[in-house]
């Protein structure tokens, strides 16, 4: 599949990668890389729209080397030049790799994904975080969400470290797929991969714990959702969004009985804890 490839370079402070991020999704821009300032954000070529470049191209007042940078990537096997720069990954006693590396015997926790380019590889800041509340919080017996879950790398974090039930739950086909592989790769039968969004909610039953790992301004738009199948003195952790939209986040959740409860930040991305109302001891 052909793509093109745009660079937004030396992004201002008025313009954050998150922010940049979720204006291009609007477009069809679909994998995106982050680089300190700069963003690299990809297209398939039979979605790319030059009337499309133009309005994007407004934008370029908020880049210092002011100019988006267009390249056009011919095919090739993405997933072979994945395996060749993919990593794995050891975050505190887990261990994620993919099926080409060797397992960790002394890792607690061995995790195998066959990720093909879906988000949730452990290596972006947001999904380490979020792993490291999965390890931390006693979730045996519990009933959990994995919300916009990629990989389905916490899902099957959460099904390894004892939880009963499990939904992880994508809005984009390519995750949903990957998500369905990875359950069966690591042996995670109790956890029912969902294609959809928030709507998909409505016909499940509440949750003890929720994790949703997305973006601030969806979070913000689907929180009320989140709070509506999360139990009372139920736990519910976002990320996805940058220390200076924390107080948005902690605004929204407030509205919808779920109470601030600690944030964790690595590299300016943040992991926050919350609680619905209720009984704060039943973790």
């Amino acid at each position: 599949m052909d793509y093109y490839k745009l660079s937004f370079k030396n992004l201002t402070e008025d313009l954050s990668p998150g922010i940049l991020m979720a204006f291009l999704a609007n477009y069809g821009y679909e994998s995106f890389e982050e680089l300190d300032d700069s963003l690299i954000a990809y297209i398939q070529q039979s979605k790319f729209r030059e009337d499309d470049l133009n309005e994007i191209k407004m934008l370029e007042p908020y880049m210092r080397a002011n100019k988006v940078e267009r390249e056009f990537i011919a095919d090739k096997n993405w997933n072979a030049v994945w395996e060749s720069n993919y990593k794995p990954v050891l975050i505190k006693n887990c261990f994620i790799r993919a099926p080409f590396h060797k397992p960790k015997p002394d890792a607690e926790y061995n995790i195998l994904l066959d990720v093909k380019m879906a988000f949730g590889t452990a290596h972006h800041e947001t999904t380490s975080l979020m792993i490291e509340f999965v390890l931390e919080i006693d979730l045996k017996g519990k009933r959990v969400l994995d919300m916009g879950c990629g990989t389905a790398v916490l899902a099957i974090l959460a099904s390894i470290r004892g939880a009963e039930q499990l939904y992880a739950i994508d809005n984009d086909e390519w995750a949903y797929n990957n998500a369905l592989e990875n359950a069966r790769l690591n042996e995670a039968d109790n956890i029912e991969v969902v294609l959809g969004d928030a709507a998909s909610l409505d016909r499940l039953e509440s949750f003890d714990a929720i994790f949703a790992n997305i973006n601030k301004n969806i979070l913000l738009h689907d929180i009320r959702y989140y709070s509506k199948v999360l139990l009372n003195g139920g736990r519910i952790y976002f990320s996805g969004f940058y220390t200076e939209d924390l107080e948005d986040i902690k605004a929204e959740c407030n509205n919808n009985s779920l109470e601030y409860v600690s944030y964790r930040t690595k590299n300016n991305w943040v992991a926050a804890e919350f609680i619905k109302s209720g009984n704060k001891n039943n973790y």
